[in-house]
Parts: structure tokens; sequence; C-alpha cells
């Protein structure tokens, strides 16, 4: 982290899973233990793929793995109550959450979600939490009809947040967010979680910082 590129944001837009939330990680075995029900032996490298995309983003990635014939819709089915019966327990933050949601509120910063998720599990996801208050606007894949790595998203937030994206900076895990904060113009701030970007991604980053409460150090 380059601590003397300091910046201002008039809005701080989030990505959920990830880089709030601890989702991804347990998450993961339950998509494969819902393909073993179906009969098919999912990769840990597919899910890794799938990382920061919508459910309509990964499907290609299923039907490229298996064929056209995959039971994606059925597989849907099989891993959401997994995934409701597992986080209706809790859902962990990622470290330095809480740090940086209280220095930009210190700041005056509002805050923005802007997630591959559905609203509904936005709400559901952040609620559990216990930070939906923390936020001002939500912006959710199903408001759109491009998702990540398309700007679409981070633009919507941006937009409610009533700020010029260029006036405002994002917070990333998965290089298909990273992608489009670069792609909407604005700032990024990379906390990696499980996949690293290709340098190419990486070279549109604005700062890199080893976890969140970190990334609170680059906002006075």
């Amino acid at each position: 982290m380059n601590r003397t590129d300091k910046f201002r944001p008039a809005g701080a837009i989030f990505d959920m899973d990830g880089l709030m939330l601890d989702t991804e990680r347990p998450a993961l075995p339950l998509w494969i233990q819902a393909g073993k029900s179906l009969g098919y032996d999912i990769s840990r490298e597919l899910m890794i793929n799938t990382i920061g995309k919508s459910n309509d983003g990964m499907r290609p990635l299923f039907l490229a793995e298996f064929g056209p014939d995959f039971p994606y819709d059925k597989l849907l089915d099989r891993v959401r109550p997994l995934i409701y019966g597992q986080f209706e327990k809790g859902i962990a933050h990622r470290p330095g959450l809480m740090v940086l949601l209280d220095r930009m509120a210190s700041l005056g910063i509002p805050l923005a979600v802007a997630t591959s998720a559905r609203r509904e599990r936005a709400v559901w996801k952040l609620g559990i939490a216990g930070i939906l208050e923390r936020f001002t606007v939500l912006a959710c894949a199903d408001e759109l009809a491009s998702a990540k790595p398309a700007p679409d998203v981070f633009l919507l937030a941006a937009k409610r947040l009533g700020q010029a994206p260029s006036r405002c900076v994002g917070f990333e895990d998965a290089p298909a967010g990273l992608m489009g904060l670069h792609a909407a113009g604005i700032r990024s701030v990379f906390i990696r979680d499980m996949v690293e970007p290709s340098p190419e991604t990486l070279a549109t980053v604005w700062q890199r910082c080893a976890d969140l409460a970190e990334a609170a150090e680059l906002f006075e």
C-alpha cells in the first residue's frame, strides 16, 4: 500500500461475498456436495473460477466443463438450501471490516454495496452479518442486464450514492470486480481472499492492501 497516495472519496462501494463477508470458503464445499448428489464431480478449481460471478455468469463455466446438458438449475436447487442452512448459523466478517466501516463513518463517507448476488439474498446476508444498516444503498445483480466484470453494478451504486464514479472508491477481492471497477472509472482497492488476479488486472488497481483494516489507513 502506498500511503502517500491519499484520496478522500465522496462515496465508497463495497463488494459483499469474499470482501466483507467470509462466505465463499464455506460455500465452496457445499457446491461440490450438491454436485455429487447429482452425480457430478465438481472440482475446487472450477469453483474458484466462479468467484465474483453471478449465478447466470457461472452457468457457462459449468456447461463448458460438463457439456450443454448439465443440469445447472437443478444444481442451484440443491445448493441453495445447503447455503441457507449454513449461513443461518451466522456469517463471519472478513478481517478488519468493522475498522474500515467505522473509519468511513467517522469521515462521513456514504457507503454502497455492489454485489453479484440478488437483492433478496444480499439483504439477508448483510442482515445476518449485522451490517445492513451501515449502507446507504445497494446495487444487486438482479437489477441489471450485465453482471461483473461489466461496470454496470458499480455505475448503479455510484448513481444511487449521487456521486460521479471518479469521486468514488471501490473495494474488491475478485478479478471480475476489479475489472468492473476499472471499466466504471472507479479507483479500486484490492483485498485478496481466494483468487490472485492476473498481472494485467492488478495493473488497473489503485491500491492493494493485506486486509480491510490496512485499507482504512488510506483515508483521513
